[in-house]
Order: C-alpha cells, then sequence, then structure tokens
C-alpha cells in the first residue's frame, strides 16, 4: 500500500481510484500523519465480511463447561 500526502492525492485522485480499483490501495497523509485509507469496493466488502470475536464466540457453539475455569490468582508482578 503506498502512502500519499493529501496534496498529492488531491491532485491525482483519478489515478489513485483506479489504482484502488485494481488493489492498489493508498494511505493518505495530512503533515506527515496518516489521516485515510483508499481501497477499491472489493478490497473493502472483503474486510467488511470478517466477522467479529464476538460474533465468532457466539457461533462457536461452546457450552458451560467446555472451557477450563479461569485462573483467580492475582497476576504476577511486572517491572516497567
Amino acid at each position: 500500500m503506498r502512502t500519499v500526502q493529501l496534496r498529492e492525492a488531491k491532485a491525482t485522485l483519478s489515478a489513485l481510484v483506479e489504482g484502488a480499483a485494481h488493489g492498489e490501495g493508498a494511505v493518505i497523509t495530512r503533515r506527515g500523519q496518516p489521516r485515510a485509507v483508499l481501497l477499491g469496493v472489493a478490497e473493502w466488502e472483503r474486510l467488511r465480511s470478517v466477522p467479529s470475536f464476538g460474533r465468532l464466540l457466539v457461533a462457536s457453539g461452546l457450552a458451560d463447561g467446555d472451557l477450563p475455569p479461569r485462573d483467580a490468582r492475582p497476576p504476577r508482578p511486572i517491572v516497567l
């Protein structure tokens, strides 16, 4: 995925859209910070159809008692 400054994206929007339609997305930056992503419709639909983790758990068919009990001990201390 290429990175494009906002000024360049404005000047070359048609080319960026065609590139996105052919699978070459772009990250649009403003003042060096990523602000937007340009994707083709096919890639957007693919990403949109990925189920959430919660939906995967609900659909997993797990019943009470299928997972081991959670460890109730406090977490170990760490040094940062």
